[in-house]
């Protein structure tokens, strides 16, 4: 049974706006896994591309739930908070050093 408030992943290539690495996005994942930034892309539910915004989301924190960890990103240009779950593929020192110097707090 699908879950109603996410469509159906799909892979979709990128390049990373932030540090310039080609990306091979997987799911409703759509952030960098070399430097964790993002792109606003999602407006209501993950996966559904429908943001005007198109703004750069700058990994500002981490929240652990439960053994995975999940990247709290903000929109450089609207301020939206998005949160993400990572993926195997990450740069897990970066996730790290955003446990210790976050920007956000729950």
């Amino acid at each position: 049974m699908r879950r109603k408030n996410f469509l159906v992943p799909k892979k979709e290539k990128f390049v990373c706006l932030n540090c310039g690495q080609k990306v091979a996005g997987g799911g409703y994942v759509n952030h960098c896994p070399y430097c964790l930034w993002s792109k606003h892309v999602d407006q209501e539910v993950p996966g559904d591309r429908q943001s005007d915004c198109q703004g750069t989301m700058k990994p500002i924190g981490v929240i652990k739930k439960g053994e995975r960890w999940r990247i709290v990103h903000q929109c450089q240009l609207c301020g939206k908070k998005t949160v993400t779950d990572t993926k195997k593929e990450d740069n897990f020192d970066l996730i790290i050093k955003l446990s210790i110097t976050s920007q956000f707090t729950p």
